[in-house]
């Protein structure tokens, strides 16, 4: 499938999967890369990619309702992407934005200025992944506050390198073996409407989110956090390894009135919900709060390795070599972001919208059509839906999750798991109700074929 081609309507899927070239690379992957990729149960070996389909080394063609993790936010090599890349490419590749100026770093900080859900004015650390994103907030916010502790929430996923990870709570095998975490962080349950984790007399009348606010208040500081000593609260606004869980309506406010109070600093990690994945361009604008930090990375960059960690100007105030990244800021991977961002305010976030509402809808039908789907949730293209043994216990099913995605993989479909017992919707952002159309028709057998 070379780029200039026309796009397929429908998946293409000729061989056996894995087909022979795609034995060969992963058998030789086995022998020379790390097994610490946590990869899924069914096995994609990717050749070249366009739009939303992607083709493997062996010719198979599938419709990509994952977008690389919710990387690919442009769809896969977007002709003025790519076009930005190489002309940029052409003319300085590196020069290191810790030692040496290049017009990238600012224009791309004064863009996410005027984008970012931070208080302007603000200022952007760059780095090259989410995890690093994650670092620069934590340090940042003990720099700020002169204080150690911080307070994050079960099934969430910040990252993997220490920092980050003393936050990260979605596996046990994201910790293992690594002995007693970095930092001190308080971990509380997240407030899935769901499954809501909190007791009656916890969330009063406020639901799961409230619950989560008394249990901050009421326990935390009571017993064994006193709130002058937590530098900040760290929260995804749309959990995403922990199963594509938003958080209700009034969370995120009651967290900046706690914040506020206290001294204490609000981090949002938008790395999976940001850059128009949910219909807006940052999850929190669903729930009007305004954070004091915000990390991005994953879609702003439609494929190249970019992070941002933007926060508040007079927080912002650390002196030279206190934080630094050799490959932040890279003149390529902005050019990258500068495009991307474009191109999501030219008309991508609003196809999320659109777009998201019409997949949500269907998954809504197929709800009611299978007892098996517990929960379908979200925003925009950022979609979970959950599946259980029947809707009678909700008991949840991770068997048949698998099952489920391994079947919509074996019929040219490409979706990914996420939590124990849900399926994620992730596709670019500029896919069209007519992909949809065929993804829901694929779902569909895929579920009745994983039931039977």
């Amino acid at each position: 499938m070379s780029t200039t081609a026309i796009a397929p309507k429908r998946p293409e899927i000729k061989t056996e999967l894995p087909g022979p070239k795609g034995k060969e690379i992963i058998a030789a992957d086995a022998q020379f890369v790390t097994p610490s990729y946590p990869r899924p149960s069914f096995t994609l070996v990717a050749e070249r990619a366009h739009g939303v389909w992607v083709e493997d080394v062996d010719g198979n063609v599938f419709l990509d309702c994952n977008a690389g993790v919710a990387v690919c936010s442009t769809g896969h090599c977007h002709p003025e992407v790519v076009r930005a890349i190489q002309e940029q490419a052409e003319q300085l590749i590196h020069m290191c934005g810790t030692d040496y100026y290049y017009r990238h770093m600012p224009a791309l900080a004064r863009k996410l200025d005027e984008i970012v859900p931070v208080p302007s004015p603000t200022k952007t650390h760059f780095a090259n992944s989410g995890t690093e994103a994650v670092e620069t907030a934590l340090k940042l916010a003990m720099h700020a506050t002169g204080r150690e502790k911080f307070i994050a929430f079960f099934n969430s996923f910040h990252g993997r390198t220490l920092g980050s990870l003393s936050l990260t709570s979605s596996r046990s095998a994201q910790r293992l073996g690594f002995k007693r975490q970095a930092l001190d962080v308080i971990h509380v349950p997240f407030p899935n409407e769901f499954r809501n984790p909190f007791n009656p007399a916890d969330c009063g009348d406020g639901g799961a989110g409230q619950g989560a606010l008394n249990w901050i208040t009421e326990r935390l500081f009571k017993t064994t956090t006193p709130p002058e000593e937590v530098a900040a609260i760290v929260v995804e606004a749309v959990q995403g390894e922990g199963g594509y869980v938003p958080a209700p309506q009034g969370f995120l406010k009651g967290l900046r009135r706690i914040c506020d109070e206290h001294g204490i600093l609000l981090i949002v990690d938008e790395v999976q919900s940001g850059m128009g994945r949910t219909g807006k361009m940052f999850a929190c604008e669903y729930y009007d709060v305004q954070p004091d930090i915000v990390t991005i990375a994953k879609g702003i960059g439609s494929g190249l390795p970019i992070g941002a960690c933007v926060a508040r100007a007079d927080l912002m105030d650390w002196k030279p070599g206190a934080h630094a990244s050799t490959f932040g800021g890279n003149p390529v991977c902005i050019a990258a972001a500068l495009k991307t961002i474009e191109l999501l305010q030219n008309g991508l976030v609003q196809n999320s919208a659109e777009v998201g509402a019409y997949l949500k809808a269907g998954l809504e039908r197929l709800q009611k059509k299978y007892d098996c789907i517990g929960d379908v949730r979200g925003m925009g293209l950022m979609l979970g839906v959950e599946f259980v043994t029947d809707t009678t216990s909700n008991r949840p099913n991770a068997e048949l999750r698998d099952r489920i995605e391994i079947a919509c993989f074996e019929r040219g479909m490409i979706v990914l798991g996420a939590g124990a017992n849900t399926i994620r919707w992730s596709p670019p952002l500029i896919i069209t109700k007519e992909n949809i159309d065929v993804a829901l028709e694929i779902f569909d057998k895929a579920i009745a074929a994983s039931l039977g």
